[in-house]
């Protein structure tokens, strides 16, 4: 084991609330590997939408906690059983709960080695919204070359990824975004056609880009204020794949208003795709490949010292960002 002091400097929340509960501790004890677990020092703390899901209590979840789903760094201990695979002092990328820490445990099954070619700041920035945007295209609804997909919020961290796995499939890609800055981010990664929102109806531009017939699929992170368009835009036989709700989660409806138009409607998470290692190794060679070769644009908004994650959140809570945000220890 690596020399590890006896406490850390990490951000607790005992109760749910807005971003008051956010408490910048110095003095949380550093956790213990267990068994087939790693101990890794985090280097960069990926901030994610779903983590203001727990903050505020829209998802349930213990308290207290350390909030975070991903971080990089290398590893300082080994708990009992970790595959031998994984030595200290190894860059690696996870998925894992407690990463707004100094240091974080994990299960080896949810981490990989990092590239010697890919900065640990580019992995943080990667791993979740990047498999997440994967699985979306491979597993949620399998695009194919030439299709009309619709993506909301195009220019965040999840759907900077979409437009650009989306493009290298050959999709046509209609992103929607707030400001006309972030349509031009939208557009250099990808998207062929951007809405803005409140300059143009969504569902009728969606309409006349496709000829009236509208998308194949819809990929929304947003939820309520977008689905009732989603299932005006999609196209007869099409499928709706919601997988986050930045607006607030899609109020309960009548399933039998799909079969008008036959439609599909998805709503997977990320943790179910890569449930087993193999899945987990397949859609991550996938993600390094990506960016080893060149074909990502790996847009971070910010990085926001640890102290500083209640200024984080309300940025993001309030859409004043672009791409990926991440905390540095």
């Amino acid at each position: 084991m690596a020399t590890v002091p006896g406490t850390m400097r990490g951000v607790l929340i005992e109760s749910t609330g807005g971003t008051e509960v956010l408490q910048y501790k110095t003095d949380i004890p550093v956790p213990e590997p267990k068994e087939g677990e790693i101990l890794v020092k985090n280097y960069c703390i990926g901030i994610n939408y779903i983590d203001i899901y727990f903050r505020t209590g829209l998802y349930p979840s213990p308290k207290p906690e350390i909030l975070g789903r991903e971080a990089a760094g290398h590893i300082v201990a080994l708990g009992p059983n970790a595959p031998t695979s994984f030595r200290l002092g190894d860059r690696v990328v996870y998925l894992g709960a407690g990463t707004y820490a100094e240091y974080s445990t994990t299960s080896a099954a949810k981490t990989a080695l990092i590239p010697s070619s890919v900065s640990s700041s580019d992995a943080a920035a990667s791993f979740l919204q990047g498999l997440t945007a994967l699985t979306l295209v491979r597993e949620a609804y399998p695009v194919k070359p030439g299709e009309f997909i619709l993506v909301h919020a195009a220019a965040g961290g999840t759907g900077l990824w979409l437009c650009q796995i989306l493009k290298s499939i050959g999709a046509r890609t209609i992103g929607t975004v707030s400001t006309e800055a972030k349509a031009e981010l939208a557009r250099r990664n990808g998207a062929e056609f951007v809405v803005v929102y409140g300059r143009e109806d969504v569902v009728e531009r969606v309409k006349e880009i496709t000829q009236g017939e509208g998308v194949a699929a819809v990929f929304d992170g947003v939820g309520k204020d977008t689905f009732e368009g989603d299932l005006e835009a999609v196209s007869r036989k099409g499928t709706v794949v919601t997988f986050g709700n930045a607006s607030g989660p899609v109020p309960p409806f009548t399933i039998s208003r799909l079969s008008a138009k036959n439609v599909k409607l998805a709503r997977p998470m990320l943790y179910n795709y890569i449930y087993t290692r193999g899945e987990f190794d397949h859609h991550t060679n996938e993600l390094f490949r990506f960016i080893v070769e060149g074909k990502a644009n790996i847009h971070v908004h910010e990085i926001y010292p640890l102290q500083d994650v209640a200024r984080a959140h309300t940025d993001l809570e309030g859409r004043k960002t672009t791409g990926k945000l991440l905390l540095k220890p």
